[in-house]
């Protein structure tokens, strides 16, 4: 019992911590958008910008305190790949040998529809202002949040499934209210059809592995760099 008061006493005082952070700011939102880069990661070749495709991005983020933020987005990329050099089955759970026969090399070529939600945690209170209040010009952060992922073109239906992305950026204010940064994501999704292709073949469960929520899925990596413009002044007490 005595545990758990001081448990509860420590995330009061994280809490009020916070809360007195959320007062620093001079704005409590902010609007615009990125380009970039987003690659493949899946049963076809891919890797790291193996395959590279241009990205577009709005962005939409609500500052509770200098630490920590909420954002939404809505970005639009494409992702491609070949399977050219890669051993796959033409029939992965046949016993003959001919299962075990190579198939064909296959390529596809996608659009991205990608929306969502995310959760930021700077490791310095972000902002400007006075040096007494212990705000920083620039911050590294960390992400994790949840959206939605949609696979569109290439000759295929569209297919889509849930998204959680992970990964960590750097921000710099420019000026009191204009921010520049850039940010890498993994993004993980229970989709294994982003790389279907128009020809009636898909790159879904190629080797007759049995999958779950998020294993043997196909996956893609984003890198943008952002630029945003803050807005929503915070409501001041006249004193007068």
């Amino acid at each position: 019992m005595q545990r758990i008061k001081t448990l509860l006493l420590l995330l009061g005082i994280v809490l009020a911590a916070h809360a007195q952070d959320g007062d620093l700011l001079e704005y409590q939102q902010e609007i615009g958008g990125g380009i970039g880069l987003t690659s493949y990661f899946g049963d076809a070749q891919g890797g790291f910008m193996k395959h590279p495709g241009m990205m577009g991005t709005v962005i939409w983020r609500r500052n509770f305190n200098a630490r920590m933020v909420v954002r939404t987005h809505i970005a639009m990329g494409h992702i491609s790949g070949n399977t050219e050099g890669i051993y796959l089955p033409t029939d992965p759970l046949s016993e003959t040998p001919e299962g075990g026969a190579p198939a064909a090399t296959i390529h596809f070529s996608r659009n991205l529809l990608d929306f969502g939600a995310q959760f930021e945690l700077n490791f310095l209170g972000y902002g400007m202002g006075a040096a007494y209040k212990g705000l920083h010009r620039w911050t590294p952060y960390v992400t994790l949040g949840a959206g939605v992922t949609i696979g569109m073109g290439g000759g295929a239906k569209a297919a889509g499934g849930l998204c959680i992305p992970l990964g960590a950026g750097f921000r710099y204010k420019l000026r009191p209210r204009l921010n520049i940064g850039v940010e890498w994501t993994f993004n993980f999704t229970t989709s294994d059809k982003l790389d279907a292709t128009g020809e009636g073949t898909q790159l879904n469960d190629p080797y007759g592995i049995e999958s779950g929520m998020f294993k043997n899925k196909d996956c893609y990596h984003k890198l943008a760099l952002t630029l945003t413009y803050d807005i929503a002044p915070k409501y001041r007490k006249c004193n007068n």
